[in-house]
């Protein structure tokens, strides 16, 4: 072996691949806030507050102790995700010492290890570890606050660790490594439960090294096992351990009469005790395993421990305390995800439940019961009705391993199934109209001429009068095999070692999403034609294109793996299998989830980067027999370094790199500076509550502003929460009282019918609050259910109150109607727009209320669309009606045209404008809501003559939402018409044709298509070229007639290519299509808006 020291350079290699890793992730990372969860755990991390189940403490803990090292506030964002930096570099450095174990083991067992295999093995470990590093799913962790970077590094730790206890197993101090695991495992909760996945690896690791002799036999026993232990630590060791401290608590105040708290004293001290006990018989009796085990359920536990700073933070009373887990009964429910909708990974319902309506022989079950602690009586009460709470669809629509489970994704599910079979139920066949109704759809069925979201509609309205089967076994199967390993494993599987499509989410469709390879025939195949790209899918950061490279090393690692070792390639490929299929069963996930979450499968990518690693090996020890390895060994490890780490950084830096990025913290900041002093801001989903959160928890900003989430606003732990002074923000103002919102009370109350039609809000507040049996309804199921007692509601306007508190200014006080009357749509009202009517009817236009407009529904609103006006981003509601023009409904309220442009101009954009990052699909997507405000600002501002404010907003749009990095093009006819208003023809010119080529692009591409490709994405293309003929429109009204006339000819050109959907008489003609404006009106195109609602996670 020579004087090669091989200890020495493994160490001097491992850290030169961390600090290769850490340099790339910091000079790329996010230096504020970004989008969906970081704003929330950025700023419970800092804060030590609670965030939202299943928790992560641990990373919180640590995130507070990088957060000391901020150089102020504004730059604490940027520490907690230096600890995503710190702990993936660290996973490279793990990987790195874990793969030349592997290597090292697997030559040494064929041949006695000298200088070259071991420079070759440190090659390949270099080369596979800096391959992961750069992958697209792991570099976008590294670089954000969020828990899957350190939840990878507990999992490549374990597995560095587990090597080494293999190495020193059945030696006298070698269980210390698996009290490691253990402890390292019960660390593992505190981030995410990835890291549990490992454990199946390792258990074979114990499996393969104490049991010489396979058999079939024992080979399926110790699968079964190792799942079994899988299952034990995860949904029995922690849940029972919580059980008993949760039951222990309720036993010892309830039934002893002891103080609360009491009996989680005494089962910690029951417990310490048998720990105790149990270590000291194991040792007297010299039980070694046994001894081992218990300190392994101890260790694991020990590391568990970390969940203790919920409990201790909730009874702190932070400003974000989700699911209040202040005691041993809530923190197991906080555990559990009882806030989320219950899903069944085994037997359970199908999305056909939904239309068969409820079971005819137990239509109801019981819910579970909720505690609360009385403070009267010193004991825990349950506070909810639970006998036949919930509803208990027809059990006939229940399945083993249900994948198609989610009734609000029925529409994209009946795309997979081909509809469902049905038929009339037998005493329906004597009503001829639903004959003919079913006939009717069944034959344009027959037709193709209904889609799922008719065949969704036709279900709904008729589905209890018929015998609906669910879907067939292999239906639900096919499903899981096509879309959830297909669609949402192997996809992202691709796109980390074969190449990405762009970064738009994907959604079944070739035009976005997809896994490509940069080898045009192949891509092709695929996808259809890939000549003509649109510059907006050709020069998308997100398209990587590797040409299976990563993929063809990794498969010849993985054989060359088989070949040589067996028992030790069935520890990686169970590593492997159970970090991507098993984690997709687990997941159970829907068509379409909320975003793309190839995030969580990177411990998959891991181990098949660790078989990149590999496959550089194996091609030294085929390239060194026709070779000498000192010439084998540079030949090989430079080829693939080219080939992989270095094309993989290449390809992804752009789109990773998110440095001099603060677009979600500018977001954050429009909506709070959008808002008067004091105000009360309903939001609705993640995006538009997070930042917000991490703006005003940790920046400081705007505190004086209440945020109030409207789908947490149906818990009674948010409503407290809300009723308790927030940093400068006075508590909202309420009437109803704890009692009356509290689990399970009021979660939806029932129309009942009086006498009055419109009830003043404050008498109907008061009916709705009163708990006497002739305010009630009993429901089928036997339970009783509060009521409302008018579905027109009034809502009295105090003229002085609107001008005294500046909801309305002086001169518009003429237009203040005296009431509001807010008119309920359907028979149910839920607990959250009961509290928000709530705050209306007791606030006394105290204070500004705004809307965040993550939505278009009414009950959005209060039912109040016609009372509210657009201010920055948001809609406050304001006492003077603007109705809604039902032609335009996305057209929402007034314009205070000064004020607004005031706030607009006024904004932080966060370099949005800048060429130099990286406009990812949020930033994009809040460009729709930017664009179309400061359209409709320019709109009234036209109007009403203040011209040289016009082109001021117009200007400032243009420069922070460029056209080329922003998309959404049909929101860009106003701007063309607004320049032209504002008499900037050049201007409007530019944005015309910038605007129009990108139609172009578009509809060339489409063109090269094949046809029936072109008839499957049909409303796409019409809807391009429509966009486009808009365009014409406005230079036909407002241009000269050279350039309108040069232009028109052009659309016909392109018009000409789709003569399958257009007509020749379809095409423009001057003469004909020139229209005069008396007006201006910018109308929005209403698909586009509706893309920026904003969906909440779940």
């Amino acid at each position: 072996m020579g004087s090669f020291n091989f200890k020495k350079w493994n160490n001097i290699l491992g850290w030169g691949v961390f600090a290769i890793a850490l340099i790339t992730y910091w000079l790329t990372v996010e230096p504020t806030a970004s989008f969906w969860d970081a704003g929330e755990y950025i700023t419970t991390a800092s804060n030590l507050e609670v965030g939202h189940p299943p928790g992560a403490p641990l990373y919180q803990i640590l995130g507070a102790f990088f957060s000391i090292f901020a150089m102020g506030a504004t730059k604490i964002a940027l520490t907690i995700n230096l600890m995503s930096v710190f702990a993936s570099a660290f996973t490279i450095l793990f990987m790195f010492w874990s793969l030349t174990i592997l290597l090292s083991n697997i030559v040494s067992k064929h041949k006695e290890l000298d200088s070259n295999n071991q420079i070759a093995i440190l090659g390949s470990a270099a080369i596979g570890s800096l391959s992961f590093a750069f992958t697209d799913s792991f570099w976008f962790n590294a670089v954000e606050a969020e828990v899957y970077a350190m939840a990878t590094t507990i999992m490549s730790v374990l597995f560095y660790v587990a090597l080494r206890w293999e190495r020193d197993m059945n030696t006298p101090r070698g269980d210390r490594w698996v009290i490691l695991i253990s402890f390292i495992i019960g660390l593992s909760f505190g981030v995410h439960f990835l890291g549990l996945l490992t454990i199946p690896a390792i258990g074979f690791l114990y499996f393969f090294k104490n049991y010489k002799t396979v058999t079939v036999k024992n080979f399926l026993i110790a699968n079964v096992v190792m799942v079994a232990i899988l299952l034990f630590i995860f949904k029995l060791l922690l849940p029972m351990t919580m059980k008993f401290f949760s039951g222990s608590e309720l036993f010892f105040v309830n039934s002893m009469g002891m103080p609360f708290n009491s009996g989680t004293i005494i089962a910690a001290l029951l417990f310490l005790g048998a720990s105790y006990a149990l270590l000291k018989f194991t040792r007297k009796k010299h039980y070694t395993q046994l001894n081992t085990l218990v300190l392994c359920i101890l260790f694991i536990l020990i590391g568990f421990s970390s969940w203790i700073m919920l409990p201790i933070r909730a009874n702190a009373g932070t400003v974000i305390n989700e699911n209040n887990p202040n005691n041993a009964r809530e923190l197991l429910a906080y555990y559990n995800r009882e806030q989320y909708p219950e899903t069944h990974l085994f037997y359970g319902p199908m999305f056909s439940e939904g239309y068969a309506g409820l079971d005819l022989d137990s239509p109801y079950k019981d819910d579970k019961p909720k505690y609360e602690k009385d403070e009267k009586t010193g004991k825990y009460v349950i506070v909810n009705d639970y006998k036949n709470a919930v509803q208990n669809f027809d059990n006939n629509h229940k399945a083993l391993l249900p994948r198609m489970w989610s009734t609000e994704n029925a529409r994209n599910y009946l795309e997979f199934t081909d509809g469902l079979n049905f038929s009339i139920k037998s005493e329906y066949l004597n009503e001829p109209r639903l004959i003919e109704e079913v006939n009717k759809f069944k034959q344009a069925y027959s037709k193709g001429a209904v889609d799922s979201e008719d065949y969704h509609s036709f279900m709904t309205d008729f589905g209890t009068a018929l015998d609906i089967e669910k879907p067939g076994f292999l239906q639900n199967m096919s499903f899981m095999f096509e879309f959830q390993f297909g669609y949402m494993y192997w996809r992202y599987f691709m796109w980390n070692f074969s190449g990405r499509q762009d970064d738009v989410q994907g959604e079944y469709t070739n035009q976005h999403g997809n896994w490509i390879s940069g080898i045009k025939f192949i891509d092709e195949l695929r996808m259809g034609s890939q000549d003509n790209l649109p510059s907006d899918l050709k020069n998308n950061r997100a398209r990587n294109t590797y040409y299976f490279l990563p993929l063809i090393l990794g498969i010849i690692g993985l054989v060359f793996h088989y070949k040589n070792d067996r028992k030790n390639f069935w520890v990686l490929l169970v590593y492997f299998l159970f970090m991507g299929l098993a984690l997709k069963v687990y997941l159970n996930e829907r068509p379409f989830e909320p975003r793309e979450r190839d995030y969580a499968l990177v411990g998959s990518f891991y181990v098949f980067s660790i078989w990149i690693g590999f496959g550089v090996y194996a091609l030294y020890e085929l390239l060194k027999e026709y070779v000498k390895p000192k010439i084998a060994i540079p030949i090989v490890l430079t080829a693939t370094a080219l080939a992989v780490p270095t094309l993989l950084i290449s390809q992804n830096w752009d789109d990773h790199d998110r440095s001099n990025r603060y677009t979600a913290q500018s977001m954050a900041k429009m909506y709070l500076d959008s808002c008067d002093e004091n105000a009360m801001l309903f939001t609705i989903g993640d995006n538009d509550t997070f930042s917000l959160w991490y703006a005003q928890g940790i920046e400081g900003y705007r505190q004086d502003v209440r945020i109030i989430n409207t789908s947490l606003f149906a818990t009674d732990w948010y409503i407290d929460d809300m009723k308790k002074k927030a940093y400068s923000s006075d508590p909202i103002p309420s009437q109803l009282t704890h009692d009356k919102y509290k689990f399970g009370t009021r979660d939806y109350i029932v129309f009942q019918q009086t006498k009055q039609d419109t009830i003043d809000i404050k008498t109907w507040m008061k009916w709705v609050a009163d708990d006497s049996p002739v305010t009630k309804l009993e429901m089928n199921s036997g339970v009783f259910a509060n009521t409302f007692p008018s579905k027109v509601i009034r809502v009295p306007v105090d003229k002085e109150a609107v001008l005294r508190n500046g909801i309305v200014p002086l001169e518009d006080a003429d237009q203040i109607v005296p009431y509001i009357d807010i008119t309920l749509k359907g028979d149910f009202i839920y607990k959250n727009r009961l509290l928000m009517l709530d705050i209306i009817a007791n606030n006394n236009w105290e204070r500004p209320i705004y809307f965040s407009g993550g939505s278009y529904g009414d009950d959005d609103y209060l039912w109040m669309k016609d009372y509210l006006q657009l201010e920055g981003v948001v809609y406050k509601l304001v006492p003077i009606r603007t109705k809604v023009n039902p032609r335009n409904p996305f057209d929402m309220g007034r314009i205070d045209s000064d004020k607004m442009f005031d706030i607009v101009m006024a904004w932080e954009w966060g370099n949005s404008g800048s060429l130099d990052i990286y406009h990812d699909t949020e930033t994009r997507r809040n460009g729709i809501t930017y664009r179309s405000n400061i359209a409709r600002l320019a709109e009234a501002l036209i109007n009403e003559g203040k011209l040289d404010k016009a082109e001021k907003v117009l200007d400032l749009a243009m420069e922070k939402m460029p056209v080329d990095l922003f998309e959404y093009y049909s929101l860009l006819e106003p701007f063309v018409a607004g320049y032209y208003e504002v008499n900037k023809p050049e201007k409007a010119r530019e944005v015309y044709y910038a605007t129009s080529k990108k139609y172009q692009e578009k509809l060339l591409f489409y063109s090269g298509m094949k046809i029936k490709t072109q008839y499957g994405i049909a409303d796409e293309i019409i809807s391009d070229m429509e966009r486009y003929r808009g365009l014409i429109d406005i230079l036909i009204s407002k241009d000269s007639e050279e350039i309108a006339r040069a232009e028109a000819d052009k659309f016909n050109d392109y018009l000409k290519l789709f003569r399958h959907f257009y007509s020749e008489d379809e095409g423009m003609e001057l003469d004909r299509d020139v229209q005069q404006d008396a007006t201006t009106s910018f109308p929005l195109d209403s698909s586009t808006l509706i893309d920026a609602a904003d969906i909440p996670e779940n």
